[in-house]
């Protein structure tokens, strides 16, 4: 036979049309011819079959609940992975975040740890971007502005929970020692709060010439020294005790009063005043 032939006898061209169809094929384009309605034409119905929609995804109205159930109950009515979900929600408009959330409170460990984590920290955590660092970060200068604002609501001596709120919210969640000095006017009002110095986990250096150069600059007749254990025991230490003689020694000759030396940690707080300290 030639290769004319043996194309026309493959091709078989007298052969019925079903016969040229293989079993699967056939059993499809039967379905499809039962599918259609009487007087419908295949291209009648080609439309309702693109208008199909696709399903749901599981988190489908989950965001709205969580608002709805926030604006009802505030913070007490969701879980702290709930609150960072709703927070991620802002910064991140599309998907599934509440796995990112609970990935975050279990690798820093609360929800106020998040806040206060380094943006460098942030940044190697899977599936958080800019955006959403960004609406962290935010958050948590929300938290220090309005803590701050109360603190300076009355003088700082007679609104002493506000002062410890602020403090904790500053500075409870560093992860190295800082100094902070708050400088008060004649009627105790605050008047600037200022990093004076960053140390390591467990040492600030602090020079008391430097808190009394500065105290005077602003004009400021009182201070308060507020420092940071990121180790949680909030005792002072030795050093922590000679430091703080030497800057009342060094602000007596200034006139300059230092109302107490505050320890911060995330356990707690204690107050050189109370202990007798100063």
């Amino acid at each position: 036979m030639s290769e004319t032939e043996d194309r026309k006898a493959a091709s078989r061209p007298d052969a019925p049309i079903d016969a040229q169809i293989d079993d699967g094929a056939q059993v499809f384009f039967d379905q499809m011819r039962d599918a259609v309605p009487a007087g419908q034409s295949d291209a009648d119905i080609a439309p309702s079959l693109n208008d199909a929609k696709p399903p749901k995804p599981h988190y489908h109205g989950h965001r709205q609940r969580l608002r709805e159930r926030f604006l009802k109950g505030g913070a007490n009515a969701l879980a702290d992975y709930e609150l960072l979900e709703l927070l991620l929600c802002m910064a991140m408009p599309r998907g599934d975040v509440k796995p990112l959330a609970k990935s975050l409170i279990a690798q820093f460990g609360s929800f106020a740890n998040v806040l206060a984590a380094r943006p460098e920290d942030l940044q190697k955590a899977k599936g958080l971007g800019e955006a959403g660092i960004a609406a962290i970060k935010i958050a948590e200068a929300s938290a220090q502005y309005l803590a701050r604002e109360r603190a300076m609501e009355l003088p700082v001596l007679a609104s002493w929970e506000q002062l410890i709120d602020y403090c904790r919210v500053r500075l409870g969640h560093r992860k190295t020692e800082e100094l902070h000095l708050l400088f008060l006017d004649r009627k105790n009002r605050l008047i600037a709060d200022e990093c004076h110095q960053t140390g390591t986990v467990d040492h600030t250096p602090v020079y008391p010439r430097e808190v009394i150069k500065r105290a005077l600059e602003l004009h400021a007749s009182a201070i308060i020294l507020v420092h940071n254990h990121p180790s949680g025991d909030a005792t002072p230490s030795r050093g922590d005790i000679d430091m703080t003689r030497k800057i009342v020694e060094a602000a007596k000759a200034m006139e300059i009063i230092i109302h107490d030396h505050i320890i911060i940690s995330q356990a707690g707080y204690n107050s050189f005043k109370t202990l007798g300290l100063i």
